[in-house]
């Protein structure tokens, strides 16, 4: 199994959408998602929240989680996302850096925009990966 971490500062915002994202798209025989943060917020932006609902899914549950060495060692991918050197730098997982605006305190157009940014990033990375669900039919 594939583990794949979406990691940003606080856990809250773009980290939480990609986790989403990939749930929803990606064939889970292949592939597990989780997010994380280097310093986790109390929970998801609600602008985030919000943004995802729009689009049919719901992260108002989502409890931000610490990111640590132990993690990001056992994972198969750590993809940052605007956590520059916070992120650790562990051996083992590929990683890749996505370089999105956080959300937090944005207009929720600005956040749409990001939220779409992350969903086209994801959908992506899940088809070079080979990871995307052959039934999955992506949000325009």
């Amino acid at each position: 199994m594939n583990i794949v971490i979406f990691a940003c500062i606080h856990n809250a915002g773009r980290s939480q959408m990609a986790r989403a994202f990939c749930a929803a798209f990606a064939d889970p025989s292949k592939v597990e998602a989780l997010s994380a943060g280097t310093a986790p917020g109390p929970r998801v932006h609600p602008e985030v929240v919000v943004a995802m609902r729009e689009v049919g899914i719901d992260v108002a549950d989502a409890v931000p989680t610490l990111l640590d060495a132990p993690m990001a060692a056992a994972a198969s991918w750590l993809v940052t996302m605007g956590c520059g050197e916070a992120c650790p730098h562990v051996p083992g997982p590929r990683r890749e850096d996505w370089p999105l605006p956080d959300p937090k305190g944005a207009s929720l157009d600005a956040v749409r925009e990001i939220r779409d940014a992350v969903r086209r990033r994801v959908i992506a990375f899940l088809a070079r990966e080979g990871w995307l669900r052959p039934d999955a039919v992506p949000h325009p």
